[in-house]
């Protein structure tokens, strides 16, 4: 049986449903992470769910040895065309991350923009946060960036519609069963084409206790890429600095 993200994510629309996040939003993210962090030059970064490598690009850019890994084809090829375009040596790999095994150690390991909770199991969507813990070194450090369940439980938009040149875009979100949906319904010369996301709510009482049993020391907790503190009514996001 085939995961929503396996279609999604290796659609040609997918990048284009999503161009508004673009290389200055990355941007501001890494300038937080590393305001916070301050690796050592030519630290191990672990790019988790890399996508089409806007983040590991730029950590490349800041001459860090970085690996990006993704299960999507579509965007590792994006992610491999810009870093050659750049002459940027990035070791991209597609896998699956729960069972990404490699000899090598991180200093810094990330999973940024939500790229979490997409599994049917809790098991497997934690695996992704014991994966981290196993690939750090002794004192590293793990970033996970996830929206804060209480805000999105407020502010969903439920319908939202965007016209482009040659296609019409319409996103549908709606929660069920303790996840919240979306469905993408592309218009493009009169055909239509669908696509879904799924992702598991987890509340930010449930992130903080998972990260601790396995392990991490949370080191702080924001809630927004502009380092306002975590408010568990009020932040946008969740994003927890851990530490091994």
């Amino acid at each position: 049986m085939k995961n929503w993200f396996d279609d999604w994510f290796n659609s040609p629309e997918y990048l284009e449903v999503y161009k508004h996040r673009n290389e200055i939003d990355a941007e501001k993210h890494i300038n937080f992470i590393l305001s916070k962090i301050k690796p050592e030059p030519e630290s191990n970064i672990l790019d988790m769910a890399c996508g089409a490598g806007r983040h590991s690009i730029l950590f490349a850019k800041q001459g860090f040895n970085v690996t990006g890994v993704d299960l999507s084809e579509n965007l590792l090829a994006e992610a491999i065309r810009i870093s050659s375009s750049e002459k940027l040596k990035i070791n991209f790999i597609k896998s699956d991350i729960r069972k990404f095994n490699t000899e090598d150690r991180f200093d810094l390991i990330l999973n940024l923009f939500t790229s979490f909770g997409y599994f049917e199991r809790d098991e497997d969507n934690f695996l992704v946060l014991s994966k981290a813990f196993e690939l750090l070194k002794p004192f590293g450090f793990f970033v996970l960036d996830f929206f804060n369940k209480n805000y999105l439980l407020r502010n969903l938009i439920p319908l939202t519609e965007e016209y482009q040149i040659d296609k019409k875009i319409i996103q549908k979100r709606f929660v069920r069963e303790g996840r919240v949906e979306k469905i993408i319904e592309i218009f493009i010369n009169g055909s239509k084409k669908e696509y879904s996301e799924s992702v598991k709510l987890y509340s930010d009482e449930q992130l903080k206790s998972k990260l601790l049993e396995i392990g991490f020391e949370i080191i702080d907790l924001f809630g927004d890429f502009d380092g306002s503190d975590f408010n568990p009514d009020n932040s946008p996001r969740f994003i927890a600095i851990c530490k091994k």
